[in-house]
């Protein structure tokens, strides 16, 4: 089975279920496309029925050869995984695996907190 649009939510379940070998994926919708994260790391985007890794050195020695394309207009290259990859399970966690461990987590979000005065001027002293 080689799925062709992976926007498709049932495309991206597939590429999940693929990889799942390589710790926790999950994957998120953004802005039309999906962020694929493993353990807490964005490792690959799906965009235009293409599966995009982000390149890192034991990524690209594991893929040797894979291409190197932007995801979309002014992005950084990424590896473009031929879609006949997609069936090979052991290959395509593998991948993942590797990438995941050389990607930082991602930087915790900073809570808003609001502050409210109930301090009235005519109370100021």
């Amino acid at each position: 089975m080689v799925p062709v649009m992976a926007a498709d939510p049932k495309t991206v379940s597939f590429l999940v279920e693929q990889m799942s070998g390589s710790g926790d994926v999950t994957a998120r919708q953004m802005f039309g496309d999906w962020g694929i994260y493993c353990d807490g790391r964005m490792v690959a985007l799906t965009s235009d029925g293409q599966l995009f890794v982000k390149p890192t050195a034991g990524g690209r020695a594991f893929a040797a050869g894979a291409e190197e394309a932007p995801p979309y207009p002014g992005a950084k290259p990424c590896l473009l995984v031929d879609p006949e990859r997609w069936d090979d399970a052991e290959w395509l966690s593998e991948l993942i695996r590797i990438s995941a461990a050389e990607l930082p987590l991602p930087k915790p979000k900073r809570r808003k907190v609001w502050f409210c005065s109930t301090r009235r001027e005519d109370d100021a002293g």
